[in-house]
């Protein structure tokens, strides 16, 4: 790979004259600025950006890091990000824990290793084995869609709570008794506040604790399809469904095609998030909606105010509600 000594060659100057060409850092003549100019060109010079980082302390660079960025929700998010971050000068490198805080922690070491100037991390699991080792290299960080049971971070995140609520109270003023909530892991906080507001709304109408149905497994769409299938074996069978996310929907729908069932008329779902316009051309989930764009967009800009910010800023939790979205899923149960 072509270093800084061939570009100097090639130029007939020094290294040290290349590396005031390329930093802007002392006078350099427009003769020798042409010729070191024209040899990066031709040798296909590619300048470590590392070395002022070194001296400066900061690279411009943000490590990104999200659970599954094939799920629209996160592709929103990121995109909220990229916007932000790009706007103010910093670079983000992207990674998927895929829920697992093994190769979470992998990627904060790597991305530690290549000076990242802070994190924008959704935690694969409550227990955040890697806030420590951040905390340790001074790096600022704040949480995406997620909270952790831990004082002094930033947070920007959805009402899942809120969100359970106001989806399980849907179906229950459609007149639904039997509704279960397939939902992702015990040891995410979404899947939990999802849970809590499921469970809420059904005490509020009257419902004892047996007759609460939650299925936890992953937010994916086989866990939505597998417990779909178990969930239709309970007697009475349910009317109606909420799934977690958008993910265990499409499961939860794959595993009712499968087994002959119409929805709304046999099955009502309704869901976390909603699956974008151009993706979906005509939308019929009814949803709980966040505003994943705005969510990546502030929890960037919260991590560059802690970037620039020399005397610092108190620590806040940004809590985003949830839109009621009501569409032809979700209808009275029939029987």
């Amino acid at each position: 790979m072509t270093n800084i000594k061939d570009v100097a060659k090639k130029a007939g100057v020094a290294p040290i004259t290349v590396s005031r060409v390329i930093n802007n850092s002392d006078y350099v003549s427009d003769d020798v600025r042409k010729r070191v100019e024209q040899a990066i060109v031709e040798l296909n010079y590619i300048p470590n950006k590392l070395g002022p980082s070194m001296r400066t302390k900061r690279s411009n660079t943000i490590g990104l890091i999200v659970t599954d960025i094939t799920n629209p929700f996160w592709t929103t998010v990121v995109r909220g990000v990229e916007d932000a971050t790009y706007k103010a000068g910093y670079h983000i490198f992207l990674c998927n824990s895929d829920e697992s805080s093994h190769k979470e922690r992998e990627y904060v070491e790597l991305m530690l290793s290549r000076q990242v100037d802070g994190f924008l991390i959704a935690p694969a699991q409550t227990e955040f084995a890697s806030l420590e080792l951040i905390r340790k290299q001074k790096k600022a960080i704040v949480l995406l869609d997620r909270h952790i049971e831990s004082n002094g971070i930033d947070i920007v995140r959805g009402d899942s709570e809120g969100g359970g609520y106001i989806l399980t109270k849907h179906l229950l003023n459609l007149n639904h008794q039997h509704i279960v909530l397939l939902n992702g892991p015990e040891s995410v906080s979404t899947a939990t506040d999802r849970a809590d507001g499921y469970r809420r709304a059904m005490l509020e109408a009257g419902f004892a604790d047996d007759h609460i149905k939650i299925y936890w497994g992953q937010f994916g769409q086989e866990s939505g399809y597998r417990h779909t299938l178990e969930m239709l074996q309970l007697h009475p069978r349910p009317t109606a469904l909420v799934a977690a996310n958008n993910f265990i929907a499409i499961g939860a729908i794959r595993a009712l095609d499968r087994s002959g069932l119409k929805i709304p008329k046999d099955m009502s779902i309704v869901v976390f998030d909603d699956l974008p316009e151009n993706i979906s051309l005509r939308p019929f989930l009814t949803s709980a909606t966040q505003p994943a764009y705005e969510m990546g967009f502030m929890a960037a800009n919260t991590l560059i105010s802690c970037l620039t910010n020399e005397v610092g800023v108190d620590t806040k939790e940004i809590v985003l509600p949830f839109e009621l979205k009501v569409r032809t899923s979700s209808a009275p149960p029939t029987v």
